[in-house]
């Protein structure tokens, strides 16, 4: 490559809008949902997980490459540009300490005492909606959807049959806390994706959703009071407080806005440590295995990111997301009136809502929705005046939303199996999401610059 080549700036290299360009994304969608359904047909359980993200984007790098009016080595040099881009990376570090953090605490017992402290506490008269507040809070401080279910469902499960409870509804109480959580937690990989992409703070990002998922939480727990025919609270075990304290601390320190890798290793080695004094049998060979398990834990969305931010940066030196953009925009602009700045943003937001939820739908990821709609929805919200904080707090709720609603979402398949439902039974009981869509369109309409 000539020297004045490789100087160019990036923006001068990309190439007008091209509809083409997207091609390897739908290769890529077509692919993943492809596989999904075809395991579907054929009843396999997970079926929209048995083709790997990492595995079904490969070809569509490939196509990119092949579509490149580059040569094969300034296409690929372009692919590693993204892959290497400063917010992938740190997006990725944070995956791995999360990974850590989870695993740790979990083997150090710490999710187990944060339950009994949450059973312990609870009334009879308020099973459900305590559950759900507990489910919230370790989304919260796990920064995991999954992490939390996998944690709290085998404990919701026995309540459930221990009181008569409707185990339909207790599995959208379990939902629905794990989706709460797991939308405003700083160490969610969806805040994450989100904030990266946006270019703003998660402390920012925290402050703007919380105003809109408060409302929608307050709602769920209503429900969930008035469905409340309990008797008898069942038997919590005993209280660790000592246990449950890394949880409280990360989620305090991130909150207070510390910097997001000091508050994950500082959970890592203080769940670590209390996990020392306080089990005898835990070493330090099997801390140091806790934590490369977390690792582990995180390789898919690890692998993912990297190569879904080598393929965005194809696409957009291709034109291809220059080209969605001003699809969108000409979309906004065709409906709005006067096309005053209030309703361009407002037109913005919905554009960015539907933009991810449609990604949602495809890819049954919320994450990877982020991560495959953020360059677009940065573009979308920077042309139309809508802050980072707003467009990254639209991203992470309508994500989940749609995460929280599908019934071939990882979250309902793990619910329905176990609770032996039908995962579309799972998720006509996710009353908080359901809400959370209401409260985020009407905050959408009382817009404020």
């Amino acid at each position: 490559m000539s020297k004045s080549a490789s100087t160019e700036s990036p923006v001068a290299q990309v190439q007008g809008a091209s509809a083409l360009a997207l091609l390897p994304l739908i290769v890529f969608l077509l692919l993943f949902i492809g596989a999904g359904v075809y395991y579907s047909l054929q009843g396999v359980d997970y079926a929209f997980y048995q083709l790997p993200a990492p595995i079904a984007v490969l070809p569509a790098i490939v196509l990119a490459i092949l579509l490149s009016k580059e040569k094969v080595n300034g296409a690929i040099a372009q692919f590693l540009d993204g892959v290497g881009h400063r917010d992938i990376i740190a997006m990725c570090m944070i995956y791995l300490l999360a990974g850590a953090f989870a695993s740790v605490a979990k083997a150090t017992g710490g999710v187990d005492a944060t339950v009994n402290l949450g059973l312990a506490m609870l009334p009879a008269s308020l099973i459900l909606p305590g559950l759900f507040i507990i489910s919230a809070f370790i989304a919260t401080a796990m920064g995991t959807s999954m992490g939390t279910i996998a944690a709290v469902a085998p404990v919701a499960l026995g309540i459930a049959q221990a009181t008569s409870i409707d185990t339909a509804l207790m599995a959208g109480v379990v939902m629905s806390g794990a989706m709460f959580g797991d939308n405003l937690s700083i160490i969610s990989d969806t805040t994450i994706a989100a904030t990266r992409s946006q270019g703003c703070q998660m402390r920012d990002k925290f402050r703007e959703n919380v105003k809109i998922a408060l409302p929608a939480a307050i709602g769920a727990l209503l429900i969930f009071v008035f469905n409340n025919e309990v008797t008898q609270s069942p038997v919590a075990g005993g209280i660790e407080w000592l246990k449950v304290l890394p949880y409280i601390t990360i989620l305090v320190l991130a909150v207070a806005g510390l910097n997001v890798f000091v508050v994950l290793m500082l959970g890592i080695v203080l769940a670590g440590g209390i996990g020392l004094v306080a089990e005898p049998e835990y070493q330090m060979a099997g801390l140091v295995k806790d934590i490369y398990a977390g690792f582990g834990n995180m390789q898919e969305i690890f692998l993912l990111s990297m190569m879904i931010g080598g393929l965005a940066e194809l696409m957009r030196r291709q034109g291809g997301l220059n080209w969605l953009t001003n699809l969108i925009s000409a979309a906004i602009n065709r409906f709005s009136n006067s096309h005053t700045d209030e309703q361009n943003g407002r037109a913005a937001e919905l554009g960015i809502a539907g933009l991810v939820s449609a990604a949602n739908a495809c890819v049954a990821n919320n994450t990877v929705a982020i991560i495959v709609s953020g360059s677009v929805a940065r573009e979308l919200a920077e042309r139309n005046h809508v802050s980072g904080r707003r467009s990254a707090s639209l991203l992470d709720i309508f994500s989940c939303v749609v995460q929280g609603i599908l019934p071939y979402g990882a979250q309902a398949l793990l619910l329905g199996s176990s609770f032996g439902l039908s995962p579309l039974q799972v998720v006509s009981h996710s009353y908080y999401c359901f809400l959370l869509a209401v409260a985020a369109v009407v905050a959408v309409f009382i817009r404020h610059k």
